[in-house]
């Protein structure tokens, strides 16, 4: 039997886009959508053309979360403890992924859907997008990396409190914590994103992926190895074509073209 597609994925130019495509469940994360998900990521990945990620949610939603009529009919604990491990394999593979992955929200961004974004390089937001930590009002802890990344962002007091609460919060109240990157009008969503996505896509590719790399694990190091990690890491840049073409472009006064060697 052919395995239903739970979300779409499309490239053009240099930008691919992986779409939530549940919309009838607002995008709830049902197991193939998280499988489809990591495969289209990797795929992205390995795509050299393929410079950015746009990842997205067809309908009303960003992605509402976990399948709650899916978890319902888990019966045993095996089955319920792989579930959440495949969550945080997507976050994982967000993350981890090499290329820089922008999130696109248009509408609710909810529990792991939230945390799905989070995990995201930058975030647009339409002003009709809602954000919630909902698992406390079901009985649930948060997950799909929620509790590593919110804090971060946030602050420690500020992620209890939205956790604790489960409240929704707008936009503008996401952009004003730190969560979000720009919120635009929703008609304005797709234009603005992809402007951002194709300037993105102009950059540096593996000056970008070392960016990435080093500004995730930060937090996590202390200054002596961020400051070995920065010597391995430009020691490598200044080694790249990309490099000597942006000092040649930069002494020429024109605008770089990088091919990612």
């Amino acid at each position: 039997m052919e395995q239903t597609q739970f979300i779409t994925y499309e490239v053009k130019d240099s930008i691919a886009t992986i779409t939530f495509n549940r919309p009838d469940s607002l995008n709830s994360l049902h197991p193939s959508l998280i499988e489809q998900t990591v495969i289209a990521l990797k795929q992205a990945e390995k795509e050299n053309a393929i410079r950015v990620i746009v990842l997205t949610g067809a309908g009303k939603a960003f992605c509402s979360g976990g399948d709650i009529q899916y978890i319902d009919q888990l019966t045993s604990v095996m089955e319920k403890r792989a579930y959440i491990y495949s969550a945080g394999e997507l976050i994982d593979a967000i993350m981890n992924l090499r290329k820089p992955v922008i999130a696109m929200v248009n509408g609710v961004a909810a529990g792991a859907g939230f945390n799905i974004a989070l995990a995201c390089d930058i975030i647009f937001v339409s002003k009709k997008a809602k954000f919630a930590q909902s698992f406390s009002k079901v009985g649930l802890v948060p997950d799909a990396g929620g509790t590593y990344n919110l804090p971060r962002i946030v602050g420690l007091h500020k992620a209890k409190e939205l956790m604790f609460l489960a409240d929704l919060i707008s936009a503008d109240e996401a952009l004003a914590l730190g969560i979000v990157n720009y919120v635009v009008d929703y008609e304005e969503l797709k234009n603005a994103t992809y402007d951002f996505a194709e300037r993105l896509s102009q950059s540096a590719p593996i000056a970008i992926s070392f960016i990435k790399s080093a500004l995730n694990s930060s937090l996590e190091s202390d200054l002596k190895t961020v400051l070995q990690n920065e010597v391995s890491n430009q020691t490598v840049c200044l080694q790249t074509e990309d490099c000597k073409e942006g000092i040649n472009a930069f002494k020429e006064k024109r605008t770089p073209k990088f091919d990612g060697k």
